[in-house]
């Protein structure tokens, strides 16, 4: 894949690395449970930023009343690919997206920040993500949450970059035990979708339930009022 393909806050692209991608250590759904429709009280909004969550779990169709949920995402501003252009945000899409998921329901809300910071400029980015895919690296947390044990229900959100989350994702789901939790992906894209973010939570949240994912493309995310609201519904969340 060219240098200038699927991302979201990161414009446009990064250029598909075949070894993280393609193998992914060799596991798919690695002892995770698709679901589409499980309900779980709402959540309330950002808590410290070293609130201690643990573990996301795998909960049933319908889960009971009082079960907290964990909304964690990685978002970039700056320099962003912009129907085939650039346009510099303030705001990343995906924590646009991330605000307007948190106004709904009732959730802690933890934003993922890195102790490197990723650079401003679009095409730096791109080519940091590259490296990173190939090295499949874990890039360090600056905020890390010291557990989520308190959490039923955890909302992982990230752009979409080369064809899937960025690699400080898995560096934050490896840190914990999601056994018994459910784990719901969004994600702001280019063209991708929602990736191999279902592919890449199964393995790296081994023993979680992965449910039906959000995708919007990230020039849309101020507009995506009406898609948040209906997947919330879908995946039985409570409105406000």
């Amino acid at each position: 894949m060219s240098q200038k393909q699927n991302s979201t806050d990161v414009p446009k692209g990064e250029p598909t690395a075949p070894g993280r991608r393609t193998l992914l250590r060799g596991v798919l759904l690695g002892g995770a449970t698709v679901l589409t429709g499980v309900q779980i009280t709402g959540c309330s909004p950002s808590p410290p930023s070293g609130a201690a969550p643990e573990s996301a779990g795998r909960p049933a169709a319908t889960a009971s009343p009082g079960k907290r949920i964990l909304l964690a995402y990685f978002s970039r501003p700056g320099e962003n690919y912009h129907y085939g252009g650039r346009t510099n945000l303030t705001i990343g899409n995906t924590e646009v997206l991330a605000r307007m998921i948190g106004e709904r329901i009732e959730c802690v809300t933890h934003r993922i920040e890195a102790v490197d910071p990723y650079p401003e400029d679009y095409e730096e980015t791109v080519a940091r993500n590259v490296r990173e895919q190939d090295a499949d690296a874990r890039p360090a947390i600056a905020n890390p949450l010291s557990s989520i044990g308190r959490y039923d229900t955890v909302l992982l959100g990230s752009p979409i970059w080369n064809v899937g989350p960025p690699m400080i994702m898995s560096t934050f789901t490896e840190r914990f035990d999601f056994r018994g939790k459910t784990v719901f992906p969004f994600t702001t894209h280019a063209m991708s979708g929602l990736g191999t973010t279902e592919r890449d939570y199964a393995a790296s949240c081994p023993g979680a339930t992965i449910g039906e994912g959000l995708a919007v493309r990230g020039e849309e995310a101020g507009d995506a009022g009406g898609e948040v609201g209906a997947w919330l519904r879908r995946i039985g969340l409570p409105r406000e």
